[in-house]
């Protein structure tokens, strides 16, 4: 063990090191930059979108329309990203990387949402222009197909290897990290032994990942709104409770994202570059922008027009980490507990605690526990879809089993390994996804042009700036 945390250590230390920073900011900058901000002016837009998108019949006005390509509603897409997006990165995390980097990390986990909204958008807009139909009949896209037919046979091994990231990393990020964190939690504030919350989880999760798309899908658009509203709710209600020191957090937020903070009690001190390093990391951990996860599940929405899709994807990482990151964010800061030297969930209980005696750890627990399950769901087609690119639409099957059985040996590993090999392989994804958004960056930029200025370009029209 201790070999295999030097190694993945110093691959951590590479990956996440400042030409990841550079590249994941740097593209997203480019691409709000190329979309003339239009993610963050077009927010309404997006939730106007999301909820006409409900069952997928629906124009932007309202109106029913015969778009049934893909297998689940824009919504549901959404709703299935977001499911394996809001997980232990909103709880453990957040809290992580306020432990690490101090209170301005919160601030680089905005910026990093704000740029990740053009980058959610661009990828979902090109998960749906180049998605493709598989043997089945069911739409299968995200980077590698767009990789693929966007860029031409020559970068079909780009694809080919972030196909491979992919179908590892989730094993790590949307497995054996959420049933760690679930059975850790679980076990310190109920006393649940850890190989019993695996084996729950495994048998829960099996058997609506067996199903497939349609299934978690469905899953997840029930779930994930409860579940979202219900922490949220928590998380104000312990704001109210902490309402005078919601001033000196964001102060602190402000502060020392740009000024190194001194250690202070079980606090370890962070400098400016910390704050950064483990407020980008851990952002990119919670809301997945640049990742190229997301785009895989909204290949499969019921739309036509992959802008329309992109303005809903963008949803995904401003509800993930301006709204769900930020509460855990406060509740820690003005919790006052955040300099004692706990980290990870653990944190995020105690401070939920501090504020709500005898019932925030049984809070953080149950949310930590319901965020972890549908996080599982979503990474598991994730990692289904890339496995299928590389091996065939037969070898879905053997991946879904592989997957459904890691879940409880995950819960019985190490955490700190586990946590480490997940941020390895998240940089790993990343290189060939935001690689790919960069030189199809004017096929997003000349789709997004024509739906505005009332052009509607559908996926199988020819673009001037198309390589395949």
């Amino acid at each position: 063990m201790e070999t295999l945390n030097s190694i993945f250590g110093a691959i951590n230390g590479l990956v996440w090191g400042p030409v990841m920073l550079i590249l994941l900011l740097g593209v997203g900058l480019y691409l709000q930059a190329g979309l003339k901000l239009m993610p963050i002016r077009k927010l309404g837009e997006g939730f106007k979108l999301m909820w006409q998108g409900r069952d997928g019949k629906h124009t932007p006005d309202g109106k029913t329309k015969g778009d049934d390509d893909g297998e689940i509603s824009p919504f549901n897409a959404l709703m299935t990203a977001l499911s394996a997006t809001i997980g232990t990165g909103n709880i453990a995390g957040v809290a992580t990387a306020i432990a690490l980097g101090g209170p301005g990390a919160v601030f680089w986990m905005w910026i990093t949402a704000l740029v990740g909204m053009a980058t959610k958008f661009s990828e979902a807009v090109l998960a749906v222009r180049y998605r493709e139909t598989d043997s089945t009949g069911y739409h299968v896209g995200g980077p590698m197909f767009y990789i693929k037919n966007g860029l031409g046979r020559k970068w079909l091994w780009l694809g080919g290897a972030f196909a491979f990231f992919g179908a590892v990393a989730a094993f790590g990020i949307g497995n054996t990290v959420q049933s760690n964190s679930v059975a850790d939690a679980l076990d310190s504030t109920f006393g649940l032994p850890h190989w019993v919350t695996g084996v729950v989880i495994m048998v829960l999760a099996g058997a609506v990942i067996l199903g497939g798309i349609k299934r978690i899908a469905k899953v997840a658009g029930k779930l994930v709104p409860i579940m979202g509203i219900a922490y949220v709710s928590a998380g104000l209600i312990v704001l109210a409770i902490n309402a005078g020191q919601i001033g000196d957090a964001f102060g602190m937020i402000f502060y020392y994202a740009f000024n190194p903070h001194a250690a202070v009690g079980g606090f370890a001190g962070a400098a400016v570059m910390a704050a950064i390093r483990f407020g980008v990391a851990r952002g990119v951990f919670s809301n997945e922008a640049g990742l190229g996860s997301a785009p895989i599940a909204h290949a499969a929405a019921q739309t036509k027009n992959p802008v329309r899709q992109g303005l809903i994807a963008m949803l995904g990482t401003f509800i993930d980490t301006i709204i769900v990151c930020s509460i855990t964010a406060l509740v820690i800061l003005t919790a006052g507990v955040w300099e004692t030297g706990e980290a990870g969930a653990s944190l995020t209980a105690l401070s939920f605690d501090a504020a709500l005696p005898g019932m925030g750890n049984e809070v953080v627990s149950l949310a930590l526990a319901v965020f972890a399950f549908t996080t599982i769901l979503g990474w598991s087609f994730y990692g289904e879809k890339c496995f299928q690119f590389l091996f065939g639409t037969r070898s879905i099957m053997l991946y879904r089993v592989l997957f459904v059985l890691a879940i409880p040996l995950g819960a019985l590993a190490n955490l700190g390994f586990i946590w480490l090999m997940a941020d390895t392989f998240n940089a790993m994804m990343a290189i060939p996804n935001l690689i790919a958004l960069a030189l199809l960056s004017p096929v997003v930029f000349k789709l997004a042009r024509a739906y505005f200025n009332g052009e509607d370009v559908l996926p199988g029209e020819e673009l001037d700036h198309d390589k395949s």
